[in-house]
């Protein structure tokens, strides 16, 4: 049974046809297919101003990105069969290039599966749906998942903010089996835990895994300090990688309790220590008490989630940076991340400096990094590609 369709206006079809996967709501011939006669995800064909097949999707007439392009083949419309073959796709690339079963297994627009975020931890998946048109499709997705990776346990951690901008609720609930309280990851060749449902976002933050495999040249024999550490991916990694001494800063309790368990598993937990506290705060008292490192490693949270954060957003990092460069002694490293979409690396780069300038230190850029390899981009959306990470030099 054909989709009902969906008809843009003329010569809005030009950014689906160069890639794109979103139509906005003032792209819509509202006059020939109005929004108000849609529910949020159904699915839909969306045409060109002539009628002419541009792919199916689904819809939801009350976000400003009103409807997702998900196939351009006639011969697999939008559905659960096109789902397991997504899900294939995507498996066959992370089993080839990562191999262990622990990856983010889907990530959204860049594996051709908009709303969609799904994580991997051997026989445990954690998945988050965002939009109204994949919680529509959620039994069969879930069917999906089932039949391609046969998983023992599925938590669907559908609690992040962004769904109320597709009005859907909120909630954390199993989907299959039981989830344990808390997962195992094998990353670098060393094993690490971390909290599921009590955990950040989907329970291990995969996307920094290419960043951090390249950390160890800077922190052999080095004075270290993890800020935004959670777990201690980096932290712990870093005490893998040869440092004589780790600090590890977080917010979280429970983050800085999985931080010295991940230490103790790996042989580190006499090099590792941690502190809680705010980071802005602890970096003050630490400049403060005349504590000087080797290497600084920053990972916040996103500051900057919106448009209007931008401005606030901008100057966070820039006083984020300033304050890790204030404990770098006369000779060091910094390695400074951004997760802000809305934070391009170019500006990034130009904080840092700026930071150095005005406490009067040299700046040496010394490599770039990006999300990892399992959190692939969609060269049309720019949005896919959030990850900043930015490997310095700060001396005297």
């Amino acid at each position: 049974m054909p989709l009902p369709p969906l008809r843009l206006k003329p010569r809005e079809e030009r950014r689906l046809r160069a890639g794109h996967l979103w139509v906005f709501s003032n792209e819509v011939d509202v006059a020939r297919t109005p929004l108000t006669a849609f529910s949020p995800g159904d699915p839909v064909t969306i045409e060109d101003a002539q009628g002419h097949y541009l792919g199916t999707g689904y819809v939801n007439p009350h976000s400003l990105i009103c409807a997702r392009l998900v196939s351009r083949d006639r011969r697999h419309p939008w559905g659960e069969s096109l789902i397991v073959h997504r899900l294939k796709v995507a498996l066959a690339l992370r089993e080839r290039l990562i191999g262990t079963p622990y990856y983010r297994l889907v990530h959204g627009e860049g594996d051709a599966l908009p709303g969609l975020v799904v994580d991997r931890y051997g026989d445990v998946l954690v998945v988050q749906v965002t939009t109204a048109g994949m919680e529509r499709q959620l039994d069969g997705l879930l069917a999906a998942l089932d039949k391609v990776v046969r998983p023992t346990a599925i938590l669907l951690r559908n609690d992040t903010a962004v769904r109320e901008l597709e009005g859907l609720e909120r909630y954390v609930r199993p989907a299959l089996g039981e989830p344990p309280e808390e997962i195992e990851i094998e990353e670098g060749g060393h094993r690490f835990r971390a909290p599921l449902g009590a955990g950040q976002k989907t329970g291990w933050f995969y996307d920094q895994r290419d960043n951090r495999d390249r950390l160890a040249p800077y922190v052999a024999g080095a004075r270290v300090l993890d800020v935004f550490s959670y777990v201690g991916a980096w932290g712990v990694r870093a005490a893998l990688g040869g440092a004589n001494e780790v600090l590890c800063v977080d917010e979280s309790q429970t983050a800085l309790d999985f931080v010295a368990r991940n230490a103790a598993d790996n042989g580190v937990g006499d090099r590792v220590t941690t502190r809680r506290g705010d980071a802005f705060e602890v970096l003050r008292a630490l400049r403060e008490a005349e504590e000087h490192f080797d290497v600084v490693i920053l990972d916040p949270p996103a500051f900057i989630k919106r448009r209007k954060d931008q401005r606030a957003g901008e100057d966070a990092y820039r006083r984020l940076n300033q304050l890790g460069m204030q404990l770098i002694g006369r000779d060091g490293f910094l390695v400074s991340c951004s997760c802000s979409y809305h934070l391009p690396r170019d500006i990034l780069v130009a904080q840092m400096l700026q930071s150095a300038r005005h406490i009067e230190r040299d700046l040496q850029v010394l490599a770039h990094g990006q999300q990892s390899v399992d959190h692939p981009v969609h060269p049309a959306i720019q949005e896919t590609a959030y990850l900043k990470v930015v490997f310095s030099r700060v001396h005297r």
